[in-house]
């Protein structure tokens, strides 16, 4: 039945209509308004139906309002007409659209257009009689609303109907306004390419099709006000006519020379509606007078354009007033966003206004607004987080054309700091940052490029961030090609630079690794990502001047971090860090080896006891391509400096002869362990067949290393049980025989 419909929805609309304008010009008005009604519902459904239509629709809604003077006394069913030709003239061709709106058309209204392409394709609507009956409609809808200004003055209280009755008599004089503005001028274009059959029609639309005699009658009703003391409500009622009145004027005022006077009345009535002065004897509702105010906001930027000097400071006063008040969470505060994005940065051949012209109070408010508001917003309105950071980035981007919001923007990352992170008492507390959706946090990445200088405090909080095992790693390598792509621009120094991939590599949790059972990690390894982490950090640091020079900076520094107890992967960070920045042979000094060579063997340690064997032959390929990946840096060392393997095995061999004797002469188990971890990792080492032709060289401290074992072994002087004698027998017989082979070969 559903498919019957829509497959034959023209055949039925047609016919419908034939007795919906039947009913339109029966005598009786209460089957005429019936018939309205009816025609609602079908453009509810149908929208595409009213352009087929639109003329007789029009002249019906004009000879109804114009030839029965009912509406005062059935101000219900004058409520109900009225409702549908609000429906009906908001179908008009970019009559949804404000001029000065910041969001184009919404779904519905878009949907409602493409819908009309449909009928419209094979039957053209002739708009120009659509225009004619706009421009006689007009007079009639002024000529209604005018029948109500007596109850207005002489009524104590604004009763529901007639106020309903006329807010939407002046949402069809607006409607229709917006039509025939858009329709002229620069906006033919655009008017011209809504549809296909409006590219047929070679349009001629104007201001002329106002009368201004006609909306002078409107005009000399503003503003709208009661000779009784009137109540909240009334009063927000009052002020929400008034600026629907006021948008009329607006749209009408865009490139035409203004009445002085006039513009004086609608101007204190903005400045005072920005200010939320006292209206009617009574201060508006906030949230009521937020939510109509919301759409005069938008005209401010074109607006300042046509007026005095003296006007655009009192205008732009009072909008930086609703700026800095309004919540943040609201709509007024992103309606205000967009009109800030609009006056500082117009687009490209619309420059509205002259920097010169804007106050400096008004530029540094408004950018000073921007971090505040991101840390107030937190992670709760992310569409209002981005749209602050869109206009962050767009300001920064045009930052250096104007020395004002230049210095203005650079001052933001003092206060932006709280977004990203803060420290109290060494306690990390992580911002909002960290809780947004991923393409606000790239939005606000993208933002740091743009500060002329990131000091190290801003850095350390992004650092922070970067470590934290939440934050996903695109947004983590994010911030890293960013942080790289400042520095090259000149906007990090390099201290700093280099201080925050150092930290990267230092205080990277890796997983996983022994870490406490009762924290929760989801099992998720993120191994690969601090490798990745690593070559980046590897190659931007190889770049940022002579190999020679840069490693002769950093020695020093990865040399300390290195001695320090860290885990494993931190430390392997480190010494592939160095082996980038060393050459072959080695450049690395004397003291540099004499301290790798203490701390070296500790590493290796971990790595085996970190990753201790299994009997699974599965798990033991993955364990011993673990410990080759931990160990491999260090190969390359060996390679460069025989020095320095030879110091390692001399250090190894001190762990098997150092403190042997336990007091009571065993063998404390500590050191029994210890003497199975250095076969271990000597095994693994010979296992590797370059490192074979390494160590021929080092024939001798292998030799004491064996002999060592062997003597603690066989010595009589020491207590071992049985199970730890065979255990240091069993490694000594395994460690000479790879020796062995080495030898042989």
């Amino acid at each position: 039945m559903r498919k019957f419909v829509k497959d034959n929805k023209g055949p039925i609309n047609s016919l419908m209509m034939t007795y919906i304008f039947n009913a339109m010009t029966h005598m009786a008005i209460e089957v005429r308004l019936m018939a309205f009604k009816f025609f609602d519902l079908l453009i509810q459904y149908f929208p595409s139906c009213f352009l087929l239509y639109a003329e007789k629709i029009l002249q019906n809604y004009e000879d109804i309002l114009q030839k029965n003077k009912f509406y005062l006394q059935d101000k219900g069913r004058l409520k109900n007409a009225l409702a549908g030709l609000v429906r009906c003239l908001s179908l008009l061709p970019c009559s949804n659209q404000g001029e000065c709106d910041s969001l184009s058309y919404n779904d519905a209204t878009r949907a409602s257009l493409h819908a009309f392409d449909l009928d419209l394709s094979d039957k053209s609507t002739d708009l120009s009689g659509v225009v004619n009956k706009l421009t006689d409609l007009l007079p009639v809808l002024v000529s209604c609303f005018q029948d109500f200004s007596p109850l207005i003055h002489s009524m104590a209280h604004v009763d529901v109907q007639s106020f309903d009755c006329m807010s939407f008599l002046l949402q069809s004089i607006d409607l229709v306004v917006r039509f025939f503005v858009h329709a002229s001028g620069n906006n033919q274009h655009d008017f011209q390419n809504l549809a296909p059959a409006y590219k047929k029609k070679n349009l001629s639309i104007s201001h002329q099709s106002i009368s201004a005699v006609t909306l002078k009658k409107l005009w000399d009703e503003f503003p709208l006000s009661s000779n009784h003391c009137l109540s909240e409500k009334d009063g927000d009622r009052y002020f929400m006519l008034n600026i629907v009145i006021t948008e009329i004027f607006l749209h009408l005022s865009y490139g035409s020379k203004l009445s002085p006077g006039l513009l004086e009345r609608f101007l204190e009535f903005i400045e005072s509606s920005l200010s939320e002065k006292i209206h009617d004897g009574r201060e508006a509702g906030k949230v009521h007078h937020e939510k109509h105010l919301i759409s005069l906001v938008a005209f401010i930027p074109k607006l300042i354009m046509q007026v005095s000097v003296a006007w655009k400071s009192r205008i732009l006063q009072a909008f930086t007033r609703v700026f800095e008040n309004c919540s943040a969470e609201s709509s007024m505060k992103l309606a205000c966003l967009s009109v800030v994005e609009e006056m500082l940065l117009p687009e490209q051949n619309c420059l509205y206004l002259d920097p010169k012209d804007l106050e400096i109070l008004n530029h540094s408010t408004w950018i000073r607004e921007l971090p505040k508001l991101l840390v107030l917003l937190g992670d709760k309105h992310p569409l209002h987080s981005k749209a602050v950071l869109r206009l962050q980035l767009r300001v920064g981007q045009t930052a250096n054309l104007n020395m004002t919001p230049a210095k203005e923007y650079e001052n933001m990352q003092y206060f932006i700091r709280a977004f990203y992170c803060t420290y109290s008492n060494e306690t990390v507390s992580y911002g909002p940052f960290m809780r947004l959706p991923r393409d606000i946090q790239e939005l606000s990445v993208c933002c740091l490029y743009y500060f002329p200088f990131l000091d190290k405090v801003i850095l350390q909080s992004l650092a922070s961030c970067c470590i934290c095992h939440e934050l996903e790693p695109f947004i983590l390598f994010r911030v890293m090609e960013v942080l790289h792509s400042a520095y090259k621009a000149g906007h990090i120094q390099i201290a700093d630079y280099i201080s925050f991939f150092i930290t990267l590599l230092s205080r990277f949790q890796v997983y996983p690794e022994k870490i406490d059972p009762m924290e929760k990690h989801e099992g998720k390894s993120n191994r690969g990502t601090f490798n990745a982490v690593v070559r980046a950090v590897c190659s931007w640091l190889s770049q940022i001047g002579d190999d020679v020079l840069v490693l002769q900076m950093l020695e020093k520094i990865v040399l300390d971090e290195i001695s320090q107890k860290r885990p494993v992967d931190n430390i392997y960070g480190f010494i592939r860090l160095l082996i980038t920045l060393d050459s072959k042979p080695t450049r690395l000094s004397e003291q540099t080896i004499n301290r790798l060579s203490e701390v070296l063997p500790e590493y290796f340690l971990d790595v085996v006891n970190n990753i201790p064997e299994e009997d699974d032959e599965t798990t033991k390929f993955l364990i011993r391509q673990t410990r080759d990946y931990y160990l491999l840096p260090c190969f390359f060392l060996f390679d460069r400096s025989n020095m320095l393997l030879n110091q390692i095995l001399e250090v190894m061999g001190s762990f098997i002869r150092g403190n042997v004797p336990h007091p009571k002469g065993a063998l404390a188990k500590d050191h029994s362990s210890r003497i199975l971890s250095v076969v271990s990792v000597l095994l693994l080492v010979l296992g590797d067949i370059k490192m074979q032709k390494l160590l021929l060289s080092c024939k001798t401290p292998i030799r004491n290393i064996l002999e060592s074992m062997h003597r603690l072994e066989s010595s009589e002087d020491i207590t071992m049980t049985i199970e730890e004698r065979h255990k240091i027998r069993s490694a000594y017989d395994i460690l000479n025989a790879a020796v062995s082979t080495l030898e042989y070969d």
